[in-house]
């Protein structure tokens, strides 16, 4: 068991927009362990990272170590500033790649870019002859990676299969004296994981929706095709990026995605469903938005958000499910979102959670 050192360097709001100067001691001691090859948990805009010094196998070794995580699940390099790339992309990023890059840097978008043999641990890419990187948009990240000076590997910091952590408790939950420090710099901003493309063909494909929507992405790019994957779509091998190929962000309980166009007969369907799984001896929960909250009735109704603001959905799906686990939920149905916009990311995620176990009412 290690002892876990917490640094909790948020203002008193907890909204992690600013670093005091009194924090500056405890971003030198987290980046300090990251040196020594220590694991560290720290926020950025859209969860919380665990990160390690990504050129150090034995630290990388502690990510998949505390997580449990399958060792052919490849890692995202977060760095500070786009020149730390030139020490292990192997050469220059597509055009269209470096036109994201300007626009959505620093920002929820992770690029995959061939790496420089050798220059990363083997262990970030499981193998693969590529690597994801990207440049977190939240000061705290931004600090302690400057201070660390070196790339960090960092998948987000929760048990492998649980739902992401937005908050530090959450990472203690889950990782609390397997890891060395954590870094508390309030809740975060985006609360779902960046999205991951990648360029080939001629095309710009999404390998996982995220914080930078389709959408803005065709806008950033005009005059290129971007291509999404289907919903249900599960490689076969070496995943081209996390949370491609294994069951993520579950709750304890098992839990199925309802989906229809009149709410009222969701609601209704979801009622009888919840009954017969109460009278099986079953503690239910429906995972629902607050305009709807009122049509269901459960041993847990829980609300990720609003309907009319996505991005609040987004933002508390993973304090949602995890909601979940502290009511003792043992079987959930989750009414699933409009697949638009930031919503892709949340369905994603969604079905993901419910291993694609989808209900059409």
């Amino acid at each position: 068991m290690t002892t876990t050192k917490v640094w909790k360097i948020h203002d008193e709001a907890g909204t992690g927009t600013g670093i005091r100067e009194t924090a500056d001691k405890a971003i030198a001691e987290a980046a300090g362990l990251l040196v020594q090859g220590e694991t560290v948990a720290f926020p950025t805009e859209t969860v919380y990272g665990l990160g390690a010094d990504a050129t150090d196998s034995a630290a990388v070794e502690g990510i998949y170590r505390a997580k449990g995580r399958p060792s052919d699940n490849p890692l995202i390099v977060h760095i500070a500033d786009r020149s730390q790339m030139d020490a292990f992309a192997e050469g220059t990023p597509a055009e269209p790649l470096r036109r994201l890059m300007d626009i959505f840097w620093p920002g929820p978008l992770t690029v995959i870019v061939p790496v420089r043999a050798g220059a990363v641990s083997p262990l970030v890419t499981a193998g693969l002859s590529t690597v994801g990187v990207r440049i977190p948009d939240h000061p705290v990240a931004l600090a302690l990676l400057r201070s660390a000076g070196c790339p960090v590997a960092a998948p987000s910091a929760n048990s492998s299969g649980r739902p992401s952590p937005t908050t530090a408790e959450h990472v203690a939950d889950d990782l609390g004296g397997r890891i060395g420090g954590i870094v508390d710099g309030g809740p975060t901003g985006v609360g779902v994981e960046s999205t991951v493309v990648e360029w080939a063909s001629g095309a710009i494909y999404i390998l996982r929706p995220g914080g930078v929507t389709a959408e803005q992405l065709r806008e950033a790019l005009p005059d290129v095709p971007v291509r999404e994957p289907a919903r249900t779509e599960e490689p076969a091998g070496t995943p081209r990026a996390p949370g491609m190929k294994y069951a993520h962000y579950a709750p304890k309980g098992s839990m199925r995605v309802v989906l229809g166009d009149d709410p009222k007969a969701v609601a209704e369907w979801m009622r009888r469903d919840l009954d017969a799984a109460k009278s099986r001896g079953e503690r239910t929960g429906v995972l629902t938005y607050d305009e709807r909250r009122g049509l269901h009735h459960a041993d847990a109704v829980v609300s990720s958000g609003r309907l009319a603001e996505p991005e609040t959905i987004a933002r508390g799906l993973y304090a949602a499910l995890r909601q979940f686990d502290r009511e003792g939920a043992t079987y959930i149905l989750a009414e699933g979102c409009p697949d638009t916009g930031i919503g892709r990311a949340v369905m994603n995620r969604l079905l993901k959670a419910a291993g694609q176990e989808v209900i059409r009412v």
